[in-house]
């Protein structure tokens, strides 16, 4: 037994069953007027190409590219420059110069209208990243940093962004249904009973939930952490990306709001942001009658914080992490992860 899913977003329309488009059909159609010859296997959703692909190992899965989104979004610049005489770069292997900072530019203050095209350049990049780019999630945080007062500087670096897009706009997403294998000798459960916190051993589970159906998936998620990455203001930056089975589901960058002392403090604290994803992502599943039954597996890189979070004995020597450390290794407590 199994869910079906509706899904709607302004006027389109996704049915998720093995019945074909009976969902669409006899449940979205008691609200909405369908056109029958609108009725059928997704081919574009949200300005994206959706395909069936087989994979090597033979499973079968959707892929999703977001390839028209750009060519169009690349032509409209295009040809907003040429009005201006100008036009994009002729080689960006990457989204930004490796060199370019863009809180260190001083170039001269866009004009109203010039920080207005700004904005609407960076309202594209975003939705573009939500369909699929994650390769460009980094940069285009970077600059959306600078919303409120963008230089020159910072608009010809976007038009850079866009002309690695022009470059490389064949981007597609798998969403691979493989169940990837752990190593459980690495995510190790733990002993918590010896624990003095007193932490509840086992993960609350939402008491409204639907009936869990269907197989479930194992979710892993991987997090990094830049240490002091704004020269400015040497704020860190954290990121994290997750994924069900083999399939990427969410992609994450974001500059940190506090200025950690080390490299220890912003790991900890990029760990927690990811936590709380986690922590969301398992209720939602849950109300939308997946299983969840495993712990999800985080993977990080650095080693301290991995034992802070991990072993019951540690303890932390960093008062000013203590909110980020407590919430993490209790989500290790109860099982709900395992990093």
């Amino acid at each position: 037994d199994y869910w079906e899913y509706g899904l709607m977003y302004t006027d389109y329309g996704l049915g998720i069953s093995h019945k074909g488009a009976y969902v669409l059909r006899n449940e979205m159609g008691k609200y909405v007027e369908l056109k029958e010859e609108s009725i059928g296997a997704p081919d574009i959703y949200l300005g994206g190409k959706l395909r069936e692909v087989e994979l090597d190992n033979g499973n079968k899965a959707w892929a999703f590219g977001s390839s028209q989104y750009v060519h169009a979004a690349v032509e409209n610049v295009e040809t907003y420059l040429r009005t201006r005489h100008m036009q994009l770069p002729t080689q960006a292997k990457a989204p930004l110069k490796t060199d370019y900072r863009p809180e260190l530019d001083v170039t001269p203050e866009l004009s109203p209208h010039d920080a207005s095209h700004y904005q609407s350049l960076i309202g594209i990049l975003r939705w573009t990243v939500e369909l699929g780019r994650a390769d460009i999630c980094v940069e285009v945080s970077m600059m959306s940093s600078h919303l409120a007062l963008p230089r020159e500087g910072h608009l010809l670096a976007v038009y850079n962004i866009f002309a690695y897009m022009k470059t490389h706009h064949n981007a597609e997403m798998v969403f691979d249904p493989t169940e990837p294998e752990i190593d459980h000798s690495v995510f190790e459960r733990k002993d918590w009973t010896t624990s003095e916190m007193g932490f509840n051993l086992t993960e609350p589970l939402p008491t409204n939930m639907l009936e869990p159906r269907g197989f479930g998936s194992t979710m892993r998620a991987f997090v990094d952490a830049d240490p002091a990455t704004d020269t400015m203001t040497r704020k860190s930056r954290a990121g994290f990306l997750a994924d069900l089975n083999s399939a990427p589901i969410h992609w994450c960058s974001k500059k940190q709001t506090s200025v950690e002392m080390s490299s220890f403090g912003s790991e900890l604290c990029a760990m927690k942001l990811c936590t709380e994803y986690v922590r969301g992502l398992r209720y939602k599943l849950r109300m939308m009658g997946i299983p969840c039954e495993d712990p999800t597996y985080i993977s990080g890189d650095n080693q301290s914080v991995l034992a802070n979070t991990t072993v019951p004995e540690s303890t932390l020597k960093k008062k000013s992490h203590g909110i980020a450390y407590h919430f993490v290794r209790e989500g290790c407590a109860q099982d709900e992860w395992r990093t």
